[in-house]
């Protein structure tokens, strides 16, 4: 009866072991799928307002996934009217495309989607220093789209109340031409157009 203990306790110790390796090896396997494991390299990115970002979202080059947001903090003393600093990780398989471009930028997906990072080229500017922290675009935030919109429609509000203005204006100088042809027609009708007394 011992023996027969032993033996399931041996069975035992290895179905543990193999569940054990199997459930390793598929957590190796999707983080591999995921790009866990690759190298990569860090790219600071200094910015005035993160307005949502978090550790964790995508850093994208043309729609291409290529990183991620690795760490989000206050600077001491700000730089440029940038008081926050994104540490990037760049997969390294990427850095010859990210080197070559010249911008980093916080954007939006969708209209109230997740916020994540988008470097990108404008033709121009000179190539990324990955030695040195990024200036980032200042963030265009739907607090800031909203306020440009009220302002516009106080200006579209101010025209309108200028037009209407105008409109009643004309309206009454019309009137007033209407009834002077009037008369000046009635003058021709009775004859007397220039006859003063």
């Amino acid at each position: 009866m011992a023996r027969n203990d032993g033996i399931r306790q041996f069975w035992a110790g290895i179905f543990f072991l193999a569940g054990i390796t199997l459930t390793a090896g598929v957590i190796f396997l999707i983080g591999f799928q995921k790009g866990l494991t690759e190298p990569r390299s860090s790219l600071v990115v200094l910015f005035d307002k993160v307005s949502g970002l978090t550790e964790g979202a995508p850093v994208r080059l043309s729609g291409v996934t290529v990183g991620t947001v690795e760490k989000i903090g206050f600077l001491d003393q700000e730089v440029m009217n940038r008081g926050l600093k994104v540490s990037l990780s760049i997969h390294r398989k990427f850095i010859q495309q990210v080197v070559r471009c010249t911008q980093v930028s916080i954007l939006t997906e969708g209209i109230l989607g997740a916020k994540y990072v988008e470097i990108g080229r404008v033709a121009g500017d000179p190539p990324l220093d990955m030695t040195r922290p990024v200036i980032g675009e200042p963030l265009l935030d739907v607090y800031d789209i909203a306020e440009v919109l009220q302002d516009t429609a106080a200006s579209f509000n101010e025209t309108t109340r200028g037009i209407n203005s105008m409109m009643t204006e004309i309206k009454y100088i019309s009137h007033k031409s209407k009834r002077l042809l009037d008369r000046i027609e009635q003058r021709v009708i009775d004859g007397n157009l220039f006859k003063v007394f």
